[in-house]
C-alpha cells in the first residue's frame, strides 16, 4: 500500500462490548501523537453511507476508558450489505477525505471491512471488540474478561441464595456458538456442570451427575449453560427434564443475558484496548491493510483479516478436562 495516511476514520460496529471506549481512546490519541487527522464515524456502517462524522482530538476522549458501551454507538446496517449501500459509504468517506479506517467489532462487522477494502482498494484494520472470544487470531477479544467477571460475580451471588434455600440453578449465559464465557465462568465459580455447543453432554449424562451430587451431600447445585448449547431444546425445556426426573430438586433458571454486555472494563480489557488502537493506527502508518491486531502469548499480532472471519476458533481442552475433574 503506497497511500499516504493522513485522516483515519474509527467506528464501533456489532454488539457493544467493554473496552471499546477505550480502543476509540487509543485510537484517537495515536492519531494525535502521530499528528495526523481522526474522524469518529457515528454508528458503524451506517453512519458511514450518511456521513455522520465527527472530528476528534486527543481531549474528545477523556474520561471515557472507563465506561462500558461506545460514545460512537453502534448499528446494524442492512443498507451496508448491498453494492449501492457501500458505493454510497465509499463516496462519503472520499468526500471526508479518510484515508484509512480502523473498524471495532466482531466477525461481521470484518466481513464488511474486508469487502469494502476489496471493493475500492480502501486500507482498513479490524480491533475485535466482542464478549463472546470467538474470533480467530487473538487469544482474547475486548471485553470478555469483563464479560467473565459479571458473570462469575453474578453466579456468587445466586450460589447463595441456591445455598440457603437448597436449589437447582440453571445459570444462562451468552455463548451462541462458542462456550468460552461459560467454560471458564463456570470453572471460576465452582459449578457443579457446564454445557456448552462443542461438548453435547446429553440429559441422561446430566441427570447422573446430579444424582451424584446429590449423592455426595450437596443440598444446592449451578449448572452453567451457554445459549447455543444443544443438551436441550432451552434452558426452560431442561429445568422442566430435571424436575420430572429429579423430584427431590426444587429448579430455578436464571438467564444473565445483556447485563453480560455492561460495565466498566475490567483492568485486562483497558490494557489490551490501548496496545490494540496503538498498533492498528502504527500499523496503517506502516502501510498494512487488511488484518485484524490481535494478541498472542501477551504480544500483539497481526491476522489477515479474512482469516480472522473464516477461521474457527477451539475450545482449551486442558480446560474441559480441568471442569471435569473440579466437578467430581
Amino acid at each position: 500500500m503506497d497511500i499516504k495516511i493522513n485522516k483515519i476514520g474509527v467506528m464501533t460496529s456489532g454488539g457493544d462490548s467493554p473496552g471499546m471506549n477505550a480502543a476509540i481512546r487509543a485510537v484517537v490519541r495515536t492519531c494525535a501523537f502521530h499528528e495526523i487527522e481522526c474522524v469518529g464515524i457515528y454508528r458503524g456502517y451506517q453512519g458511514l453511507i450518511e456521513g455522520d462524522f465527527k472530528q476528534m482530538n486527543a481531549r474528545s476522549v477523556n474520561n471515557i476508558i472507563n465506561k462500558g458501551g461506545t460514545i460512537l454507538k453502534s448499528a446494524r446496517s442492512k443498507e451496508f450489505m448491498t453494492k449501492e449501500g457501500r458505493v454510497t459509504a465509499y463516496a462519503k468517506a472520499k468526500e471526508e477525505e479518510l484515508d484509512a479506517l480502523v473498524v471495532i467489532g466482531g466477525d461481521g462487522s470484518f466481513t464488511g471491512a474486508m469487502v469494502f477494502s476489496q471493493e475500492f482498494d480502501f486500507p482498513v484494520m479490524g480491533i475485535p471488540g466482542t464478549i463472546d472470544n470467538d474470533i480467530y487470531g487473538t487469544s482474547s477479544t475486548l471485553g470478555y474478561d469483563t464479560a467473565l467477571n459479571t458473570v462469575v460475580e453474578a453466579i456468587d451471588k445466586i450460589r447463595d441464595t441456591a445455598s440457603s434455600h437448597n436449589r437447582l440453578f440453571f445459570v444462562e449465559v451468552m455463548g451462541r456458538d462458542v462456550g468460552y464465557i461459560a467454560l471458564n465462568a463456570g470453572v471460576g465459580a465452582g459449578a457443579e456442570e457446564i454445557l456448552i455447543p462443542e461438548e453435547n453432554l446429553g440429559k441422561e449424562r446430566l441427570i447422573e451427575s446430579l444424582k451424584r451430587s446429590r449423592l455426595s451431600g450437596k443440598s444446592s447445585s449451578i449448572v452453567v449453560v451457554a445459549e447455543g448449547d444443544k443438551t436441550g431444546e432451552n434452558v426452560f425445556e431442561l429445568k422442566d427434564y430435571v424436575e420430572e426426573n429429579l423430584p427431590e430438586y426444587e429448579v430455578r433458571v436464571s438467564v444473565l443475558g445483556h447485563m453480560q454486555r455492561g460495565g466498566s472494563p475490567s483492568c485486562w480489557d483497558r490494557v489490551l484496548a490501548s496496545r490494540m488502537g496503538v498498533k492498528a493506527v502504527e500499523s496503517l502508518l506502516e502501510g498494512k491493510t487488511n488484518f485484524m491486531v490481535g494478541i498472542k502469548d501477551t504480544k500483539m499480532v497481526l491476522c489477515p483479516i479474512d482469516k480472522a472471519v473464516k477461521g474457527k476458533t477451539d475450545i482449551n481442552l486442558e480446560l474441559l478436562r480441568v471442569s471435569d475433574i473440579m466437578t467430581t
